[in-house]
């Protein structure tokens, strides 16, 4: 199922692996990668030069597959020059840049020209498309209201989006929130994507860093169990809805500031739930496709699996 976005890229498959913080580390995406998606490294996750320049030299000595590294333009707490990020990608001779955010990255796009690389943007709605486009992006992914992470201001679902981006502006693109399976891949492709994005669905794979205890929770999640918080401060983030993200909430009712948001959904708090399991000790993007999520495949099972399914589901569409 060969599309213009996996010509361009270079992969065997429409899938393209969801940025994730703490979690799309260089032996993830290097599975991804391995499995025909396209991985993605998430270069905020390294505090120095030095840390993330080796973990570009994991992901090549791991995968001979094509991957791709984020830029993240989200608000920080740890002061963050992104130059510095895309020195290196130019000196490892990256060639597949995604930029996420609340803006457009003016002072890197020519950057990413320069250097030759395929720039892909991630968005959530027509204005942002059609201003990248000006700026010289290949590729736009645009995510819809049910999925996990920053949801954006829109609330617009995916069945909407990513038709009327489709229509708005003259490049490829990459639709996504609520994947997880063969139907969504063949309901996205219909809508006019060349390729999906899946986040939620990769968590609960055999290769992603995170506890077993989440992975066996997870499987046993529905569609009703992920909220959304930070929507007071402008950054609405889709979640699990457990003990930390109801804290959040309550902190966001009560007016008690960015600051005291902010630490309720601190990194350093998923870290510690990703590594030694606590259920309720962090925040956890999660988008509403858990629900129909209930094992724990490789990633290369789940993507053959899927792509196994989309072909199916043309074929009896073509026979009815």
């Amino acid at each position: 199922m060969q599309t213009k976005i996996t010509r361009i890229l270079g992969i065997k498959y429409p899938i393209i692996g969801g940025t994730m913080m703490s979690i799309s580390k260089a032996d993830f995406v290097a599975a991804i990668s391995n499995a025909g998606g396209l991985g993605i490294l998430a270069s905020a996750i390294y505090a120095t030069r030095e840390e993330f320049a080796a973990a570009i030299d994991r992901i090549k000595q791991l995968t001979d597959k094509p991957f791709a590294v984020n830029i993240n333009l989200f608000p920080s707490m740890r002061p963050i020059d992104n130059n510095d990020y895309v020195d290196i990608l130019v000196e490892k001779g990256v060639k597949i840049v995604e930029t996420s955010g609340h803006s457009a990255p003016e002072e890197l796009c020519a950057r990413f020209k320069d250097a030759g690389m395929t720039w892909i943007h991630k968005c959530v709605g027509i204005r942002y498309a059609k201003k990248v486009e000006k700026m010289g992006a290949d590729i736009v992914t645009v995510v819809g209201y049910e999925n996990g992470g920053a949801t954006g201001k829109l609330d617009i679902g995916t069945l909407v989006l990513v038709p009327a981006i489709k229509d708005a502006v003259n490049l490829p693109v990459i639709g996504g929130g609520g994947v997880s399976d063969g139907r969504g891949v063949t309901a996205l492709l219909a809508l006019g994507a060349e390729a999906v994005i899946i986040g939620t669905r990769l968590l609960v794979t055999k290769e992603c860093p995170i506890h077993d205890n989440i992975k066996n929770a997870l499987c046993d999640a529905s569609e009703l169990d992920t909220m959304l918080v930070m929507r007071s401060i402008g950054a609405t983030h889709r979640v699990w809805n457990n003990a930390a993200a109801q804290k959040c909430l309550k902190i966001e009712d009560a007016d008690q500031g960015f600051e005291a948001i902010i630490d309720a959904v601190a990194g350093e708090k998923a870290r510690k739930m990703f590594n030694q399991g606590d259920l309720d000790s962090g925040i956890l993007a999660l988008g509403q496709t858990i629900g129909l999520i209930h094992d724990i495949p490789t990633v290369k099972e789940l993507f053959d699996r899927i792509m196994e399914d989309a072909q199916k589901i043309v074929k009896q569409l073509g026979n009815s």
